[in-house]
């Protein structure tokens, strides 16, 4: 009989012990392939450092393409001649860290049971040499890309300086190109390559430093009103990671912007080094003290009616993502003290037992 009350105490114990809950979750460009081929900006993620001492930008980017295209290159428009070099790529997931939802773990009681391939160097020199096409300012291989920078007086001379270069040189980009010409901003080619048509470019960090009087993340795409709709550009995300002297906002030159924050607030000195190591970035980078400010934008595939700017906010405050809470159950059911009573009433002849044999 004693057996089996401890074998019910037992199994009626581990059906009450407590359970773990569910939680509770309270750089654009311009892409420009061969052939005319059609390749879309997808899902990308990029950081800007913005240095309001220096009035410089450092543009990180980490993206994807979607494209058949067998290799394309992209285009990537700057107020004043960038410096281009690779960047770490750790740097995004310690971000990602750094900004995601606190986990807190309550105990709640319960009333009952809680049971592009690289570019021909001579095809380039040519176009230098043609200042009636563009002017080359540099070209380098850096981060797996083959980089062009350039200038051009016209967005004709950009589209023919991309047709000789083996780049897309649709009315499309030209009308994309021209406000940037008209500005005098360059413009930095790259070139990547995919091994098969049909697979994704994950393309490497490629940091982008450049002289600006604003921050900025060049939003315009070109007008392709013609998009394969079999590649999916019903939707996608941009995450832009913005680090300054404070919190700040961006809109689209005086119109709204479809973005959000998702996190703001102060950067840990710790964190602030970690990621300067990992960008191969220099101490004196920014402002002494950053301010990380995480968007999220649900991209649309429409074209936009200006580049996206940044300035600083009005509203300082802090503000981080929603805690995800994860419950953890204790009953104060009466059934308790009947748990603890059957608990011990099997375990008393054993006790019993022992002081005897020990006796």
């Amino acid at each position: 009989m004693l057996r089996r009350i401890a074998l019910f105490a037992v199994c009626w114990s581990a059906v009450c012990l407590p359970l773990w809950e569910t939680p509770i979750d309270s750089q654009a460009c311009c892409p420009a392939p061969p052939d005319n081929q059609i390749v879309l900006n997808a899902d990308q993620t990029v950081l800007l450092i913005w240095d309001a001492a220096k009035q410089t930008q450092h543009f990180i980017r980490k993206a994807n393409f979607k494209g058949r295209s067998a290799d394309f290159g992209f285009i990537v428009p700057s107020p004043s001649q960038p410096e281009l070099s690779e960047s770490g790529d750790a740097a995004f997931p310690y971000l990602h860290d750094l900004t995601k939802a606190e986990t807190i773990y309550r105990e709640r009681k319960s009333t009952g049971i809680a049971c592009g391939c690289s570019s021909d160097t001579k095809t380039a020199t040519s176009a230098a040499g043609s200042a009636s096409v563009a002017r080359v300012l540099e070209q380098k291989d850096v981060a797996g890309f083959n980089a062009v920078v350039l200038e051009a007086d016209t967005a004709d001379a950009l589209v023919a300086w991309l047709k000789e270069n083996g780049f897309a040189y649709s009315p499309e980009i030209a009308a994309w190109a021209k406000p940037y010409v008209d500005k005098q901003w360059k413009f930095t080619a790259l070139k990547v390559v995919k091994k098969q048509a049909t697979e994704e470019v994950a393309a490497a960090a490629l940091r982008i430093s450049f002289a600006t009087p604003t921050p900025l993340f060049p939003y315009r795409e070109p007008d392709y009103k013609a998009a394969d709709q079999s590649m999916n550009p019903a939707g996608r995300t941009l995450r832009i990671f913005f680090v300054g002297d404070g919190r700040y906002q961006g809109d689209l030159s005086g119109n709204a912007w479809s973005g959000s924050v998702a996190w703001s607030d102060r950067v840990k000195p710790e964190a602030r080094r970690h990621l300067l190591e990992v960008l191969k970035l220099p101490e004196t980078t920014g402002s002494a003290e950053w301010w990380l400010t995480e968007f999220v934008d649900r991209w649309p595939y429409q074209v936009a009616p200006a580049d996206l700017v940044f300035s600083r906010a009005p509203d300082q405050t802090v503000m981080h993502r929603p805690p995800i809470i994860v419950y953890t159950a204790r009953s104060n059911s009466p059934l308790d003290a009947t748990v603890v009573f059957l608990v011990a009433l099997a375990a008393f002849p054993l006790w019993r037992n022992r002081r005897r044999a020990a006796a």
